[in-house]
């Protein structure tokens, strides 16, 4: 996937989108929704979390994602492709037209992305399900994922976790 948007004609803002959506689990329409400075603090430099407005969300309830090593790499990569970084209220990733993406128009891009790799089923929140799935399997807390994923109940939380044989025997030989 990453080296088809190595060859696409906004490979860096398009791998900024995948990158959200994987290693900070978040929807199509938050993403869509970040302005520089909900990422980059006064100085310019990556802030530890985002916060997520209420109306960003899908809850309308704020939340903060923590920013990992490799999303900070991501961040900072990505602010080093000549990225405008003074109007702290512009749109974080903006269309060919240099206007803030819609959640709608996010979602397509993902969808053509995914086509392009030749991966069948991925949609828009394949990202966000493998970053639940990933911290369920790495022994994650329930509770903290279901904060981190902005979910109000465990069970949202759960219909996210992929389980596969490999993972199934794994578990077991744990005993």
């Amino acid at each position: 996937m990453l080296s088809v948007i190595a060859n696409q004609r906004h490979a860096a803002r398009n791998r900024m989108a995948v990158m959200l959506s994987f290693y900070a689990g978040m929807r199509v329409g938050e993403i869509a929704h970040l302005k520089l400075g909900d990422v980059l603090d006064g100085d310019g430099r990556v802030k530890d979390q985002i916060t997520l407005l209420a109306h960003y969300t899908k809850t309308a309830e704020a939340r903060a994602v923590f920013v990992s090593g490799k999303l900070r790499r991501e961040l900072e990569r990505y602010m080093l492709s000549g990225v405008p970084t003074t109007d702290r209220a512009a749109p974080f990733l903006v269309t060919q037209k240099a206007t803030a993406f819609s959640a709608n128009t996010l979602c397509q891009l993902f969808g053509q992305i995914y086509t392009l790799a030749g991966i069948d089923g991925a949609s828009s929140h394949s990202g966000r399900r493998w970053f639940i799935t990933q911290l369920a399997h790495s022994g994650v807390s329930a509770k903290v994922i279901m904060t981190l994923a902005g979910h109000r109940h465990l069970s949202t939380t759960q219909r996210y976790i992929e389980v596969n044989d490999q993972m199934m025997k794994a578990a077991v030989e744990v005993l």
